[in-house]
């Protein structure tokens, strides 16, 4: 039975490893995270009027590839999918959380969380992690399921060719904000797009499956994220307060509870190749920086790198 080692658990890494197990392949997955999620992250916050949540990542996904569609179907037959029409026509969410939906894909694999893959170690034709508390077996591949300036340094020293299309992926970074508040603030609809330095805010808890107090996520726009990326969240939470207060028509009162969190690589412009493979020395990389900035994207990525790996292996055979 070949083997592969993923390094990433977000929807790229776990739709390339859904198709390798199909076609009965060992696959073991590692994540730096304490769960799978990615970018459909989701937090909680505990306040005195309940359990806030907030998906704090992707807002919503949309569907346009058929595979996709027959995907999300079965997502929604199960109940942890709902469209979401407050954000387009064509919204769809993970329920009661975006990270359900990561949670339920992840269950069937073996998934080594809090382990943080440093690089990789080619010896006598196989790959060994590298890290603290990383395994001592070796695959016969590797898949790097991580956005590509965290793929490109691993790549680097393995294959420089496709190092370089990683390098030339540059993502743009965003600050979020997560608030409870008390009581509803006086705004309707429950979104706001691109409104001072905002690129958008929604009200989480009026999202399809959503319980808890009033919430909401507020997400800057790429250039102001990248002017202030170095500063500290204590230092971004009440500019993102402000904004909101500002973009709703008011000033946002003291919130129940909040939280500040920083994407590195929030979104990728994509470059339209789809995935990465070596098939001479069985590495590669998936993800929506290969394709474009959406959900679909990086689930579009993870099966097309599945079935180029599949399609050597079958012609090797």
């Amino acid at each position: 039975m070949p083997t592969v080692a993923i390094i990433g658990a977000g929807m790229a890494g776990l739709s390339c490893a859904s198709v390798l197990v199909e076609r009965g392949w060992r696959v073991t997955l590692f994540d730096k995270s304490r769960r799978a999620g990615g970018r459909m992250a989701s937090r909680r916050l505990e306040t005195v009027h309940g359990t806030a949540s907030f998906d704090f990542g992707a807002q919503y996904f949309t569907v346009r590839d058929p595979g996709f569609a027959s995907e999300v179907a079965r997502w929604a037959e199960a109940g942890i999918a709902s469209r979401w029409p407050d954000a387009r026509e064509d919204a769809w969410i993970g329920v009661p959380t975006m990270n359900t939906v990561m949670q339920a894909l992840a269950a069937p694999h073996e998934v080594h969380f809090s382990h943080h893959v440093s690089g990789l170690a080619r010896e006598n034709g196989r790959w060994r992690l590298l890290g603290e508390g990383m395994p001592a077996q070796h695959f016969d591949a590797a898949v790097l399921a991580l956005p590509a300036e965290q793929a490109a340094p691993i790549l680097a020293l393995h294959d420089f060719d496709l190092a370089r299309t990683a390098l030339f992926a540059r993502s743009q970074p965003c600050w979020t904000g997560m608030f409870a508040f008390e009581t509803p603030l006086a705004h309707n609809p429950h979104t706001v797009r691109d409104h001072g330095i905002l690129a958008w805010a929604a009200r989480n808890s009026a999202k399809p499956g959503r319980a808890g107090p009033e919430s909401w996520v507020v997400q800057a726009s790429p250039q102001w994220s990248t002017a202030h990326l170095e500063r500290t969240p204590d230092e971004i939470g009440p500019l993102l307060l402000a904004a909101l207060g500002e973009a709703t028509g008011g000033t946002a009162p003291v919130p129940l509870a909040h939280s500040v969190h920083r994407w590195r690589y929030a979104l990728s412009a994509g470059t339209g190749l789809g995935c990465l493979w070596n098939e001479t020395q069985r590495i590669g990389a998936c993800g929506d920086w290969l394709l474009g900035p959406r959900v679909e994207c990086a689930w579009v990525s993870g099966r097309t790198l599945a079935e180029r790996i599949l399609g050597e292996a079958r012609e090797a055979a």
